[in-house]
Protein backbone atom coordinates (compact mmCIF):
# COMPACT_ATOMS: atom_id res chain seq x y z
CA UNK A 1 0.00 0.00 0.00
CA UNK A 2 1.36 3.43 -0.89
CA UNK A 3 2.50 5.79 1.86
CA UNK A 4 2.88 9.53 1.42
CA UNK A 5 5.51 11.27 3.52
CA UNK A 6 4.57 14.75 4.72
CA UNK A 7 7.17 17.26 5.93
CA UNK A 8 7.15 21.00 6.54
CA UNK A 9 9.09 23.87 8.04
CA UNK A 10 12.54 22.38 7.57
CA UNK A 11 13.99 25.91 7.54
CA UNK A 12 17.15 24.65 5.84
CA UNK A 13 17.71 21.71 8.20
CA UNK A 14 17.03 18.16 7.08
CA UNK A 15 17.63 15.92 10.06
CA UNK A 16 18.90 12.36 9.46
CA UNK A 17 16.12 11.02 11.70
CA UNK A 18 13.50 12.79 9.58
CA UNK A 19 14.98 11.19 6.47
CA UNK A 20 14.89 7.80 8.18
CA UNK A 21 11.19 8.22 8.98
CA UNK A 22 10.49 9.03 5.32
CA UNK A 23 12.41 6.03 4.04
CA UNK A 24 10.23 3.78 1.89
CA UNK A 25 7.44 6.28 1.19
CA UNK A 26 6.00 6.40 -2.33
CA UNK A 27 5.84 10.21 -2.55
CA UNK A 28 6.82 13.18 -0.36
CA UNK A 29 4.92 16.43 0.13
CA UNK A 30 6.83 19.41 1.55
CA UNK A 31 4.37 22.04 2.83
CA UNK A 32 6.70 25.04 2.69
CA UNK A 33 9.36 26.93 4.59
CA UNK A 34 11.92 24.75 2.85
CA UNK A 35 14.69 27.15 3.81
CA UNK A 36 17.56 25.98 1.56
CA UNK A 37 18.00 24.91 -2.06
CA UNK A 38 19.41 21.47 -1.22
CA UNK A 39 16.43 20.25 0.84
CA UNK A 40 14.07 19.19 -1.98
CA UNK A 41 16.79 17.45 -4.04
CA UNK A 42 17.82 15.49 -0.94
CA UNK A 43 14.20 14.43 -0.34
CA UNK A 44 13.94 13.48 -4.02
CA UNK A 45 16.63 10.85 -3.40
CA UNK A 46 13.98 9.01 -1.35
CA UNK A 47 10.85 9.49 -3.48
CA UNK A 48 9.22 11.93 -5.93
CA UNK A 49 8.53 15.26 -4.22
CA UNK A 50 5.73 17.80 -4.46
CA UNK A 51 6.79 21.01 -2.71
CA UNK A 52 5.52 24.53 -2.21
CA UNK A 53 7.25 27.61 -0.89
CA UNK A 54 6.42 29.13 2.47
CA UNK A 55 6.77 32.62 3.87
CA UNK A 56 10.53 32.24 4.53
CA UNK A 57 11.24 30.92 1.02
CA UNK A 58 12.12 34.26 -0.60
CA UNK A 59 15.52 33.49 -2.17
CA UNK A 60 15.83 33.07 -5.92
CA UNK A 61 15.99 29.26 -5.78
CA UNK A 62 12.52 29.18 -4.18
CA UNK A 63 10.78 30.86 -7.12
CA UNK A 64 10.41 27.53 -8.89
CA UNK A 65 8.01 26.34 -6.19
CA UNK A 66 4.36 27.49 -6.25
CA UNK A 67 2.62 28.99 -3.21
CA UNK A 68 -0.04 26.26 -3.36
CA UNK A 69 -0.48 23.08 -5.36
CA UNK A 70 -3.17 20.52 -6.01
CA UNK A 71 -1.87 17.01 -6.57
CA UNK A 72 -3.52 13.65 -7.10
CA UNK A 73 -1.66 10.75 -5.53
CA UNK A 74 -2.84 7.15 -5.49
CA UNK A 75 -6.42 8.14 -6.29
CA UNK A 76 -6.61 10.86 -3.61
CA UNK A 77 -6.71 14.63 -4.15
CA UNK A 78 -4.40 16.68 -1.92
CA UNK A 79 -4.33 20.48 -1.69
CA UNK A 80 -1.07 21.84 -0.25
CA UNK A 81 -0.89 25.32 1.29
CA UNK A 82 1.67 26.63 3.76
CA UNK A 83 -0.67 28.52 6.08
CA UNK A 84 -4.07 26.88 6.48
CA UNK A 85 -5.44 30.28 7.53
CA UNK A 86 -4.95 31.43 3.93
CA UNK A 87 -7.29 28.75 2.56
CA UNK A 88 -9.88 30.71 0.55
CA UNK A 89 -12.24 27.97 -0.64
CA UNK A 90 -14.14 24.94 0.64
CA UNK A 91 -11.96 21.87 -0.04
CA UNK A 92 -14.93 19.50 0.42
CA UNK A 93 -16.97 21.34 -2.20
CA UNK A 94 -13.99 21.14 -4.58
CA UNK A 95 -13.60 17.38 -4.08
CA UNK A 96 -10.36 17.30 -2.11
CA UNK A 97 -9.60 14.39 0.18
CA UNK A 98 -6.90 16.18 2.18
CA UNK A 99 -5.46 19.61 2.91
CA UNK A 100 -1.79 19.61 3.86
CA UNK A 101 -0.37 22.68 5.59
CA UNK A 102 2.52 23.77 7.78
CA UNK A 103 3.48 27.21 9.14
CA UNK A 104 2.28 26.85 12.75
CA UNK A 105 4.89 24.19 13.65
CA UNK A 106 2.05 22.44 15.54
CA UNK A 107 1.42 18.90 14.35
CA UNK A 108 -2.23 17.98 14.01
CA UNK A 109 -4.79 15.86 12.20
CA UNK A 110 -8.49 16.55 11.99
CA UNK A 111 -11.35 15.70 9.66
CA UNK A 112 -13.93 18.32 8.73
CA UNK A 113 -16.66 17.75 6.17
CA UNK A 114 -15.01 14.54 5.04
CA UNK A 115 -11.67 16.27 4.36
CA UNK A 116 -8.54 15.37 6.31
CA UNK A 117 -6.55 18.42 7.45
CA UNK A 118 -2.98 17.46 8.29
CA UNK A 119 -0.14 19.61 9.59
CA UNK A 120 3.02 17.51 10.01
CA UNK A 121 4.52 20.07 12.39
CA UNK A 122 8.09 21.26 11.96
CA UNK A 123 10.97 19.00 10.97
CA UNK A 124 13.59 21.75 11.22
CA UNK A 125 15.02 23.58 14.19
CA UNK A 126 12.98 23.24 17.36
CA UNK A 127 10.90 26.34 18.07
CA UNK A 128 8.37 27.35 20.67
CA UNK A 129 9.01 24.13 22.69
CA UNK A 130 7.04 22.22 20.06
CA UNK A 131 8.07 18.69 19.06
CA UNK A 132 10.06 18.02 15.90
CA UNK A 133 7.83 15.86 13.69
CA UNK A 134 6.99 14.51 10.25
CA UNK A 135 3.85 12.69 9.12
CA UNK A 136 2.85 9.84 6.87
CA UNK A 137 -0.44 8.97 5.21
CA UNK A 138 -1.10 5.36 4.31
CA UNK A 139 -3.50 5.11 1.38
CA UNK A 140 -5.57 2.06 2.15
CA UNK A 141 -8.50 1.02 -0.03
CA UNK A 142 -10.99 3.86 0.07
CA UNK A 143 -9.45 5.42 3.18
CA UNK A 144 -6.33 7.14 4.40
CA UNK A 145 -4.53 6.46 7.67
CA UNK A 146 -2.50 9.46 8.85
CA UNK A 147 0.19 9.34 11.52
CA UNK A 148 2.47 11.92 13.15
CA UNK A 149 6.00 10.71 13.96
CA UNK A 150 8.38 12.31 16.46
CA UNK A 151 11.85 13.00 15.08
CA UNK A 152 14.43 12.06 17.70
Amino acid sequence: MPRVGIISDTHGLLRPDALALLQGVSHIIHAGDIGAAQIVPRLAELAPVTAIRGNVDIAGWARRFPETVAVELFGRRFFVIHDRGDLAFDPAAEGYDAVISGHSHKPGIETLGGVMYLNPGSAGRRRFRLPVTVATVLVEGEGMVPAIHAVV
